[in-house]
């Protein structure tokens, strides 16, 4: 079965051609990309993905965003690659994979403004711009900003825990975005995936109507668990013990302390969280630097000079290279240790 196969209305929704990628710089050094019919490399083995891919290049994404989207592909990829050698061995035979990579396809359209729905959802905010947000309403929810403008002010929080703080609110205020793209992801999609198992039996079909559920359960639970601890950090200040600082990690840390991992276990993945989270914070560095980069050449753009804005938009081209395969890596890891975590075996972890 073909993966194209899998999503006939997303094709027809994104009405795009297969579109090529003629970058210069490659990813994978010892790995030639695959061409298309026309022998130019693309950047994506699956079809839909360079039609994604493709489209987003056309739109006005800005550069961090535009290398997040290809991040999300490349472990779209991954996944779906992944399945695809499932299948042939005859696994996934309730089609649960098959569903859950629909759902998470749809929610890398929404999250991008590729859906083809008009987005009324409030955007996430560019978390390097926070010296331009104005005082007073700062996350778009009320619980948060009130939240926060009592931590700001309550004198407990030196200068750096209140950046790391407001990190942490920032990161909170992202999930509960993406738990609204993927309620209305669920909602939009329920008669597709109806139709998909229709075929099966009782037991089965019922299985995977609930899972989408049960996933936004779980996703709520997890973001009522984040404001819980929001709210304890805000009232009583960060306390000694606090092992990290950035809030992806102390995600994946509190639902470490939350599992059955042993104690040898936990220790051992606390060292190899200390490890990722300098991955984290060296991909933050590259994609602040993406877009002083993109400033720049914006700026030489303007002057003129054809061989000065060749040379800014060769290091340009480079650093958004380097920032999307960092991004990919970062993302993979990530994923890597929430199964570690969860023990549930492969899922698509959050985008």
């Amino acid at each position: 079965v073909k993966l194209t196969c899998v999503f006939p209305c997303v094709f027809a929704a994104l009405c795009l051609g297969v579109g090529v990628m003629a970058g210069k710089y490659s990813r994978e050094v010892n790995e030639a990309k695959p061409s298309g019919s026309d022998g130019q490399p693309v950047e994506f083995r699956i079809a839909k993905l360079n039609q994604v891919w493709e489209k987003a290049k056309r739109m006005q994404l800005s550069p961090v965003r535009q290398a997040e989207l290809h991040s999300d592909l490349k472990i779209q990829e991954k996944d779906e690659l992944q399945w695809k050698k499932m299948k042939v061995e005859g696994l996934d035979e309730n089609g649960e994979k098959e569903a859950q990579l629909r759902r998470n396809f749809n929610v890398i359209l929404a999250k991008y403004g590729m859906d083809g729905k008009r987005d009324t959802r409030p955007r996430e905010s560019n978390s390097l711009k926070d010296h331009d947000i104005k005082e007073g309403d700062v996350f778009d929810d009320p619980r948060l900003d009130k939240l926060w403008n009592k931590a700001k002010n309550s004198g407990k929080f030196s200068t750096e825990e209140l950046l790391n703080l407001k990190r942490e609110f920032q990161h909170h205020k992202d999930k509960i975005h993406e738990y609204n793209i993927l309620m209305d992801t669920v909602s939009r999609t329920e008669e597709i995936h109806k139709n998909v198992i229709s075929d099966l039996e009782g037991d089965a079909k019922e299985h995977l109507l609930q899972q989408k559920h049960t996933e936004l359960k779980d996703k709520m639970r997890g973001l009522n668990q984040g404001f819980e601890r929001l709210r304890k950090i805000s009232h009583e200040g960060f306390t000694d013990d606090s092992e990290f600082r950035e809030p992806r990690v102390i995600e994946l840390w509190e639902a470490a302390k939350r599992s059955n991992l042993s104690r040898d276990e936990l220790d051992s993945l606390k060292e190899e969280l200390r490890h990722f989270e300098t991955k984290v914070e060296k991909h933050s560095h590259y994609q602040e630097q993406l877009e002083l980069s993109h400033q720049k050449l914006q700026h030489v753009e303007s002057l003129g000079d054809k061989e000065h804005i060749r040379r800014t938009q060769e290091k340009y081209d480079n650093l958004a290279e380097k920032t999307r395969d960092m991004g990919y890596k970062m993302k993979k890891h990530m994923q890597d240790l929430a199964n570690k975590i969860s023990r549930q075996g492969l899922q698509h972890n959050e985008l």
